[in-house]
């Protein structure tokens, strides 16, 4: 098989590796231009490593990116993380035409941050879908699906990295091959079953203590390690990473107490009352400083978070 594989980082670089390692021939590389001064992308790092030629196109639409994948004669182009916009112009050019992966169980989750929103909204599963793209985002037809767990405790980190990653590293491989032989049942999505969400970033990001403590630990695992949910104390920004949520059964548990009302430290970290329970905090970070175990917060018992 002679494939073109536009993305980039590690998932880039990984599915890059799979398809070399089986014999195929990569002809080409396509991947985000780099800003002056920033560490090399792994795929754009691992391609020419291997010899395979890179290319930074700014736009997929430009005639100029057209004519050069027209020129490397693929039978196959794989979308392995691609967050910049690739047309049909472009997507149409392979023999057998481009085939691309998203994080999420479409139509379920369409959007840059679909991970998080699925940690966030508290499924209990997840998944990934290689795809046929279009010229809407994230709804073409359908070629395979895989479906993972959503553990009560997982991460945006643990799911995407331990679940996800190497999933949909070999989902891409296992759609090639069906595409190639001709054996793919390519089906539409179901609109009526549609989400979409946009990037999670500071905004999303930030805690209200006046939540259930259920939403803030979904919220707290959705925005681990990015971007980092975050709240006030005493004028520096806080953001938390690992955590626990713990529930209060009974009225005398939180007798006293406030939402974001710091209520005990441990050698661990330190306690945060939240409407139904308590998040205890493992790890965090003061504004722009280095993470930090939650009991070198030294934040005292009586704090009041988000003010």
């Amino acid at each position: 098989m002679r494939l073109a594989i536009i993305g980039q980082q590690a998932f880039g670089k990984s599915v890059l590796d799979a398809f070399l390692e089986r014999g195929d021939t990569v002809a080409g590389v396509f991947v985000a231009p780099e800003p002056p001064g920033a560490r090399p992308d792994p795929l754009k790092a691992q391609a020419m490593a291997k010899g395979v030629p890179v290319f930074a196109p700014e736009s997929y639409s430009a005639p100029e990116t057209i004519e050069t994948l027209k020129g490397l004669g693929v039978d196959l182009a794989v979308m392995a993380y691609v967050i910049k916009f690739v047309p049909q112009s472009f997507c149409l050019v392979p023999r057998l035409g481009t085939i691309q992966f998203h994080p999420s169980l479409l139509p379920l989750h369409r959007g840059p941050s679909a991970i998080n929103w699925a940690v966030m909204v508290g499924r209990k599963e997840t998944g990934l879908t290689i795809f046929r793209p279009t010229d809407g985002l994230d709804e073409g037809p359908v070629v395979l699906q895989k479906t993972v767990e959503i553990g009560p405790d997982d991460t945006v980190g643990s799911l995407y990295f331990d679940k996800i990653f190497p999933l949909g590293v070999q989902a891409l491989v296992e759609a090639a091959d069906a595409v190639f032989a001709g054996k793919a049942k390519e089906s539409q999505q179901d609109e009526s079953q549609a989400t979409y969400e946009g990037w999670v970033r500071a905004k999303e990001a930030r805690i209200s203590w006046s939540q259930n403590v259920a939403l803030i630990y979904n919220l707290i695992r959705g925005c681990n390690p990015a971007p980092g949910a975050w709240t006030m104390a005493g004028g520096r920004k806080l953001q938390i990473f690992d955590a626990r949520k713990r529930i209060a059964g009974r009225f005398a548990e939180v007798k006293g107490m406030k939402p974001g009302q710091v209520v005990a430290t441990t050698a661990q970290g330190f306690t945060v009352h939240a409407q139904g329970g308590f998040i205890d905090v493992l790890r965090c970070r003061f504004d722009d400083g280095p993470k930090i175990a939650g009991s070198e917060a030294r934040l005292a018992p009586g704090t009041m978070l988000g003010e």
